[in-house]
C-alpha cells in the first residue's frame, strides 16, 4: 500500500493536483485494485493488459458510461506510467490499450431570460445563507470559474479598486479575472452585510451556516436546486452555468481566445465546443425566422 500512497504523495505534491481529482484516482484505483483481487487473485503489480480489457468489460456490462470509463482508465494510465519510471513494473498494461470514442455533445446551459430570472427577479430569504445562495449563482455565471475554484475563493482574491478577481484553477495555476461592476458591487455588500458579520475564523469568501469552508456536495445542491425553479435543462449544476457564461458570451461577440482565458483551459480545443453551441442557436433561429424555414 506504500507503493500506491506514494503515487498519490506525488500527484499531490509534484503534479499539485487538486484534493478532488486525487480522491477520484484514489477512487478509481480502489475499484480496479478490488476487481483483480476478487476475480484474479492479483495485485496492481501484476496486471497484464488482458485483465484490465476484463476490467473494462465488465463496467461496460454494469452500465458504466463510455465517459466514466475514460476517465477511469486515464486514471490506471496515469498510474502505470509513474509505475514504469519508478521500476515497480517492467511493462505498462495500459500502453496498448485506446479509451472509448465518446460523441461530443452540445453542454447544457440556460438562456439569457432564464440567466435574468434567476439573478434578477427571484426572492432570496434575506438572510445570510439566501445571500451566499444568490451570490455563489452570480459568481459562477458572471465569471465562468469551476466549482473547485469558487469554494477555494478567499476573501482577499477580491482587488475592489482593479476591479478583479484571483483565481487559482486546476494545478494551482494562477489566473486573473475581472469583474463587472454591478458584480462588484454585489460582492461589497454580500461581504460588509453578510459575510464579515458571521464572525468565522474561516477566510474563505463563501462558508457554511456553522462558518467553515463550503463542501462540494452542498454547492452542488444549491445550485441545483435553484436552477430547478427556472428551468427545464437535464443538467443543473454548476458545471452548466459555467456553459452558459461561456455560450452567452460567444454569443454576444466574445473572442475565443479571450473565453479561454477567463475559463482557464490549457487548449482553445477545450473551449471551441462552446462555438457547436452557438452554430445549432443560429441554426434554430434560422430555421424559425426564414420564409420557408420548417
Amino acid at each position: 500500500m506504500q507503493k500506491y500512497q506514494n503515487f498519490l504523495d506525488y500527484l499531490q505534491f509534484e503534479k499539485r493536483y487538486s484534493s478532488y481529482t486525487i480522491v477520484a484516482y484514489r477512487t478509481d484505483l480502489l475499484q480496479f485494485k478490488g476487481y483483480i483481487s476478487e476475480q484474479y487473485e492479483l495485485d496492481l503489480f501484476e496486471v497484464e493488459s488482458v485483465i484490465v480489457r476484463s476490467w473494462m468489460m465488465s463496467l461496460i456490462e454494469n452500465g458504466c458510461s463510455k465517459r466514466s470509463l475514460n476517465r477511469k482508465l486515464s486514471s490506471l494510465r496515469q498510474f502505470y506510467k509513474y509505475s514504469v519510471r519508478n521500476n515497480l513494473v517492467q511493462v505498462d498494461p495500459i500502453a496498448k490499450i485506446s479509451s472509448l470514442k465518446v460523441s461530443k455533445s452540445i453542454p447544457s446551459f440556460l438562456t439569457k431570460v432564464e440567466m435574468e430570472g434567476l439573478l434578477d427577479y427571484k426572492e432570496y430569504p434575506p438572510t445570510f445563507e439566501g445571500e451566499r445562495d444568490k451570490m455563489i449563482l452570480e459568481m459562477f455565471y458572471s465569471t465562468g470559474i469551476r466549482l473547485s475554484e469558487l469554494i477555494n475563493i478567499k476573501l482577499t482574491d477580491i482587488d475592489y479598486d482593479a476591479k478583479q478577481l484571483k483565481i487559482f484553477g486546476k494545478r494551482s495555476k494562477e489566473r486573473i479575472i475581472p469583474l463587472l461592476n454591478n458584480h462588484l458591487e454585489s460582492l461589497k455588500l454580500y461581504v460588509q452585510n453578510y459575510r464579515i458579520k458571521e464572525r468565522s475564523t474561516c477566510t474563505n469568501l463563501f462558508i457554511s451556516k456553522s462558518g467553515n469552508v463550503l463542501y462540494p456536495k452542498l454547492v452542488y445542491r444549491i445550485v441545483n436546486s435553484y436552477l430547478s425553479e427556472v428551468t427545464g435543462v437535464k443538467q443543473k449544476s454548476p458545471h452548466t452555468l459555467r456553459h452558459a457564461f461561456a455560450t452567452h458570451m460567444l454569443n454576444d461577440g466574445a473572442d475565443l481566445n479571450a473565453i479561454k482565458e477567463i475559463l482557464g483551459h490549457s487548449s482553445l480545443t477545450s473551449t471551441q465546443i462552446y462555438t457547436r453551441s452557438s452554430v445549432e442557436r443560429l441554426k434554430q433561429i434560422y430555421k424559425q425566422a426564414h420564409p420557408r424555414g420548417d
